[in-house]
């Protein structure tokens, strides 16, 4: 995502802090660099300008002197970027009942975006129910459903049924047990007449609290059209930007969405149910420049267990008591956040680290062996695997009755030695409620990390 922006950005903010004097070639440089990265990342011509007319001046104003000077032009350039990427702005759910269309043209991703907005509020305690009023698709109603199925949500469809406006009309009083309902509604492949009018009778009898536009990230600039004009048809109150990893074009639709003021709400990064996020300039900058976002990381670990699973665990970290359970529970949740070539961005100091590829997915074929494991043990050896180190009988014993080797086991126990480490360490407790810089960097350091080589 934006990766060759954000190592410009990186290289540009350090030049400028290294260097000596900010004379007229090393400034020229500096511009010329995040021009090139702008244009590639689509960003429209009259904001670099802009940017790096400002960064020129700053740079060559003879009243600002030394360190001054170098920190006034990284601020600059912080602030501008910021300023270009546009205001945050929270979708804010009502203590009522929520009801939200999802908009958008044929390929924009709205029935996955919708299932996705739909695990990351049911994670946080909300009521969710998706209702499918797209009735032109052939197969959208079964893929709401299928997806609803596979991330335990409730979905409203009625297969047969090819008008939207009486399909809300069937399903409205059950709805109403629902304190959010996520539409999704039909694409075309351009916004024509008949589409303005089917979104408009629904809102009409919906009364939705807001209505979102789902566009993918790789239009680039062409988003500053779509969003006036859905904008201007069928009031549009923000924006869901998706395939956001995908794309170089990124900072095109990003930029184009605060020109037209639609506040962009969230942005999806992958095909997983927890590659969604709340899209926040300052932190999306952030990992730009190789700063981190814990604030996300801290979120995105919220968005892949419920709140009473979140209790439980909290209660055991306080304690200081995990189980076997619990070491492959957690790895199966980091493996959910998305492995390390999406966590390292929002890790502090981790954005230029060289990891290995796949260093967390390598883990899913374990956890097959090591839930063989668990069913090959007694409950005692379960609740107290430190009992095993000192009976090599019994690690025999497991390994012929789950078909695995006494490496396997071995293994999981070192895994649960170290998470028991990091609890009583008190970095498990630490992470419920965030983490500082020096405890991330000592929980991926004992998660098997331990020597990161700079680019």
């Amino acid at each position: 995502m934006l990766e060759r922006l954000g190592e410009v950005l990186k290289k540009a903010t350090d030049k400028i802090a290294n260097a000596i004097f900010l004379d007229k070639n090393l400034v020229d440089t500096i511009v010329r660099d995040l021009q090139r990265a702008l244009i590639e990342a689509d960003v429209n011509i009259i904001l670099i300008k802009k940017l790096t007319d400002k960064i020129k001046k700053t740079a060559l104003d003879e009243r600002i002197k030394g360190v001054e000077k170098k920190e006034h032009l990284i601020k600059i350039l912080h602030d501008e970027l910021t300023q270009i990427l546009g205001e945050k702005k929270q979708l804010k759910l009502k203590e009522k009942q929520n009801k939200i269309i999802l908009l958008g043209l044929y390929g924009a991703g709205k029935t996955t975006t919708i299932a996705k907005l739909g695990n990351y509020y049911a994670k946080r305690g909300n009521k969710v129910a998706l209702l499918g009023l797209d009735v032109h698709r052939p197969a959208a109603k079964e893929q709401l459903m299928q997806l609803a199925k596979q991330n335990n949500l409730t979905a409203f469809v009625d297969l047969k049924e090819t008008d939207a406006l009486k399909t809300y009309k069937k399903f409205k009083k059950q709805l109403e047990k629902y304190n959010l309902v996520l539409i999704d509604t039909a694409g075309r492949h351009n916004l024509d007449k008949e589409l303005i009018n089917e979104i408009k009778s629904l809102g009409k009898e919906i009364k939705p609290t807001e209505t979102i536009l789902v566009m993918p990230a790789d239009i680039g600039q062409a988003a500053k059209q779509q969003a006036e004009d859905f904008k201007k048809a069928l009031n549009i109150t923000g924006v869901i930007i998706t395939r956001m990893d995908s794309t170089a074009k990124a900072g095109g639709a990003l930029t184009a969405c605060a020109e037209t003021n639609a506040p962009v709400y969230f942005i999806t990064t992958g095909e997983k149910i927890n590659d969604i996020e709340e899209f926040d300039p300052e932190s999306f900058l952030s990992r730009l420049l190789g700063m981190g976002d814990l604030a996300t990381l801290i979120e995105k670990i919220h968005s892949i267990t419920g709140e009473k699973q979140q209790e439980e665990m909290q209660k055991k970290l306080q304690e200081g008591k995990i189980s076997l359970e619990d070491v492959i529970e957690q790895v199966k949740s980091m493996n959910q956040l998305g492995g390390f070539s999406k966590l390292k961005s929002l890790i502090p100091g981790l954005g230029k680290a060289k990891l290995p590829e796949n260093a967390l997915e390598s883990q899913q074929a374990k956890i097959a062996k090591w839930e063989h494991i668990l069913k090959s043990m007694t409950s005692e050896e379960r609740a107290n695997p430190e009992i095993l180190e000192k009976q090599s009988s019994r690690i025999t014993r497991i390994a012929q009755g789950a078909g695995v080797n006494k490496s396997d086991i071995k293994s999981l126990l070192k895994q649960y030695k170290m998470l028991s480490e990091m609890i009583n360490s008190g970095i498990g407790n630490d992470m419920s409620q965030g983490m500082s810089q020096k405890q991330m960097q000592k929980l991926m350091k004992k998660f098997g990390k331990r020597k990161f080589r700079k680019f």
